[in-house]
């Protein structure tokens, strides 16, 4: 199909010309998941929020009373920054950190804490919520793209009712690098049958996402949902408040 950008996207109006010319030889567009296809955020507080009812049910200690779901993000957080490199599933992190959140508030039982880990999962991957762009933009772009998930997390497409999507999926725990590394972008391209060149990314990380591809030369979308200021030196090809720009960027007008 042919490709006309839609300047208003544009964060280099003086190179517009060089991006529309990239732009002709996108053949696939790898989308970052958490954040920018669904809000992790907001399932990742709720489903520890069934957790921590439990863990309080079954352990009313007052330490146990008083601890916070910020409490069980830290404690989880420290621990995946300790075994950085080490350790890439990310459940077997949260395992982890359940064990590390019950020796916390003083009462260490691994069986307790596998249970709570069963809770967490369930509500984090069935009550996920798509953002209600994903599926209207995928519609549009699926028949003249490959779509591809270009992930630091483990949210699989069939977990989040995007089964069936995507041509190519890429998970950092699954080939032990991650964003903004460029051999996972280098991968992710392998996957697609694509050149870099050819692989337009989007996603919602400056550093992750933006840095990430170009600094293996992909085009790129920063999707800022919130309009925050980029006060950083990464500057990405364009920037959309909504997935449902990306059509009129590639020219195939509004979605």
């Amino acid at each position: 199909m042919e490709v006309r950008t839609d300047p208003r996207f544009n964060r280099y109006p003086d190179l517009l010309i060089s991006n529309r010319e990239r732009l002709l030889q996108i053949s696939a567009i790898s989308f970052d998941g958490d954040m920018t296809l669904w809000d992790f955020f907001k399932v990742m507080r709720h489903s520890l929020g069934y957790t921590l009812a439990e863990l309080q049910k079954q352990r009313p200690t007052p330490r146990a009373l008083n601890l916070t779901i910020d409490k069980m993000i830290a404690i989880r957080e420290q621990f995946a920054e300790e075994v950085k490199g080490e350790v890439w599933n990310l459940e077997a992190i949260r395992l982890k950190a359940f064990e590390r959140t019950l020796e916390y508030v003083g009462c260490p039982d691994r069986d307790l804490a596998a249970h709570l880990n069963m809770i967490y999962r369930k509500h984090r991957f069935e009550d996920i919520e798509l953002y209600p762009d994903v599926v209207p933009t995928f519609d549009i772009l699926a028949p003249h793209f490959k779509l591809g998930l270009l992930s630091n997390g483990n949210t699989y497409p069939e977990r989040c009712g995007l089964d069936g999507r995507f041509a190519f999926v890429v998970f950092a725990q699954d080939v032990e690098v991650e964003k903004p590394n460029p051999r996972i972008f280098e991968v992710t391209a392998e996957r697609a049958g694509c050149e870099l060149t050819q692989m337009l990314h989007v996603g919602d990380s400056l550093k992750n996402d933006v840095a990430g591809a170009r600094n293996v030369g992909v085009p790129c979308v920063w999707l800022n949902r919130e309009g925050v200021p980029n006060d950083t030196e990464t500057q990405p090809d364009y920037e959309v408040a909504s997935l449902s720009d990306i059509p009129a960027i590639l020219g195939m007008g509004e979605a």
